[in-house]
């Protein structure tokens, strides 16, 4: 169930991107932001929440958080089910900003609009600030989008801490009429668009440290092709892999299990 968004403290309109400051989460500075994005000209959203005692001229790492199916940029920026408080709570431990976007909100499955709206957001980001390093995280919809974005854009992500995730969009069967509208068409009919969102086709292009975390009963996104892709990314020995599988369990994560693959690919991440 969604929580109310807190009341506005102040709205600030520079070069057309909204910024809507709400009050602190855990003592961190909130802010709303709005962008026209450049893939469709539409008015798009992301949460960003600065660090404690965030100083411009400082460099700071990027966490990423992509939200599940069914929810917004508000799920991993104010949510306090396991997978979102560990995300909030590793980019705290290591002074990370972070960040929460829509990526076309609800069902989004990183088909093309939101795939060139994160890409806009990290470009925009390192305008705005000193960004060393960007990560990427998610549960779901966003543990699968974090493995879809990486590959897709090897170069711009330096670790990514996928949740309930597939790796195989091709063969995932579940919510296939939101995933249709946001790739353009079915697998019949735009198989590539899939198949380019498949991490377990491109184990080649994931050479940052990668996460996983799934379970055995998960029966909303099976396990069994992250579980391929871990075999595989561990064959192929070019990147460091954490897996925990939980075969007793749902389609969740828990908090101790996030926090220590988000603890992993941030600390086996080169430092830049």
């Amino acid at each position: 169930m969604r929580k109310s968004i807190p009341a506005v403290v102040a709205l600030l309109t520079l070069c057309g991107v909204v910024h809507a400051i709400y009050p602190e989460v855990k003592g961190r500075t909130t802010t709303d932001i709005t962008f026209i994005s450049n893939a469709d000209s539409t008015k798009q959203r992301y949460v960003e929440i600065l660090p404690d005692a965030f100083k411009k001229n400082v460099s700071h790492d990027v966490l990423i958080a992509l939200h599940g199916h069914g929810s917004d940029r508000w799920q991993f920026a104010k949510d306090n089910r396991d997978e979102c408080r560990a995300a909030r709570d590793a980019a705290k431990k290591y002074r990370m900003i972070y960040i929460s976007p829509d990526y076309r909100a609800r069902t989004s499955w990183m088909g093309p609009k939101a795939e060139a709206d994160v890409v806009q957001i990290i470009k925009e980001l390192k305008k705005k600030h000193r960004v060393s390093r960007v990560f990427l995280c998610g549960a779901s919809m966003g543990g699968t989008s974090s493995l879809a974005f990486a590959v897709l854009h090897p170069k711009l992500i330096d670790g990514v801490a996928s949740m309930n995730g597939t790796a195989n969009m091709l063969e995932f069967d579940n919510f296939q009429s939101a995933i249709g509208k946001s790739y353009g068409g079915t697998k019949k009919q735009v198989p590539l668009e899939y198949k380019n969102r498949s991490a377990e086709y491109w184990p080649e292009k994931l050479t940052m440290p990668i996460g996983l975390a799934v379970s055995g009963k998960d029966k909303d996104v099976p396990p069994h092709s992250v579980l391929r892709l871990t075999r595989v990314l561990q064959a192929m020995g070019h990147c460091p892999v954490k897996l925990i599988h939980r075969p007793q369990m749902g389609h969740s994560t828990k908090y101790d299990d996030a926090l220590a693959i988000l603890d992993f690919v941030i600390k086996s991440a080169k430092i830049r």
